[in-house]
């Protein structure tokens, strides 16, 4: 079954409540939007639990081939809810069987962390690309979370702060792991030494954004039409792009040369390829099959 037109409004998928997200989709294009702009966006606990939950069911299904991240309101977000870091989920006793005994509540701790960076690892997973467009201010998590995006874009009055540092603290989700690998080593420190705020133009300098729009509306018009086009392509070989790419940050030349070589062994397949020809003498679009849902057990 060949897919839908590009431009055509599609019904979103049934999702669950949320607090912290709409979901809008758009022919091939899933928009999500953070939606709590009297509040700076700030990421409560749902947040934590929805975003994942989100990213993994648009890619599950097959259906979408991009998925835009935007948000409302003054700033983009202002980063983590310092409530994430009150009650039981840092380990007082009363979700850890009642043990105060240090050992255990600093396992509960570490356990914690890594369930939050599993949240922005989420949009890493996913077979389709990611694109974040970022207005006003993108604070502490908020710049974890635009670090695992594949592509980033901003308004003209957007700024990024590496907020932690400012608060006592080491940045712990992702942020130095990713912001290195995406903009110039020295210029990563700075931002995380600092906590300065990193404005949109200079962002833009330094490779973390690929464009600055003049405001608020043009931004998310024009991030949503790049993630159109990228819809448009074949979706089997924009995973196959994604993954190829994700694999050689984080190894050597040599090792993701062979990566990409196995993938293309089994993935590699001429039915998107000719019809990418046939479509061109054709004097028409190419329309690609949607990718398999993704298996979730036998």
């Amino acid at each position: 079954m060949r897919s839908a037109p590009i431009g055509r409004r599609r019904r979103a998928p049934e999702v669950a409540d949320t607090t912290c997200f709409e979901l809008e989709t758009v022919g091939r294009v899933a928009h999500l939007r953070l939606c709590r702009p009297d509040a700076y966006n700030t990421m409560t606990r749902e947040f934590w639990s929805e975003l994942p939950a989100l990213v993994r069911q648009l890619d599950d299904a097959g259906e979408v081939r991009a998925i835009v991240i935007s948000s409302t309101g003054k700033h983009f977000s202002a980063g983590m809810d310092l409530g994430v870091f009150t009650g039981d989920s840092l380990g007082d006793g009363a979700g850890s069987g009642g043990s105060t005994e240090a050992g255990r509540q600093r396992a509960r701790v570490r356990q914690m962390v890594l369930a939050l960076q599993d949240s922005f690892t989420a949009l890493e997973r996913a077979r389709i690309p990611v694109l974040a467009a970022v207005q006003g201010g993108c604070i502490g998590g908020a710049v974890d979370m635009i670090s695992a995006c594949d592509l980033r874009y901003a308004s003209a009055d957007a700024f990024f702060v590496v907020q932690e540092i400012n608060i006592g603290m080491t940045a712990d989700v992702g942020t130095l792991q990713r912001l290195p690998k995406i903009i110039p080593d020295g210029i990563a420190r700075e931002m995380a030494y600092l906590g300065r705020r990193l404005p949109a133009q200079r962002a833009y300098e330094v490779g973390l954004v690929n464009e600055v729009f003049e405001d608020h509306e043009a931004l998310v018009d024009g991030v949503l039409g790049i993630a159109t086009e990228i819809a448009e392509k074949s979706p089997l070989a924009i995973w196959g792009t994604k993954v190829a790419v994700t694999y050689a940050r984080d190894h050597s030349v040599s090792d993701s040369l062979e990566h990409i070589a196995n993938w293309q062994a089994g993935m590699f397949q001429p039915a998107d390829m000719l019809e990418c020809f046939t479509a061109k003498g054709e004097g028409r679009a190419p329309e690609f099959d949607d990718l398999l849902p993704n298996v979730k057990g036998l």
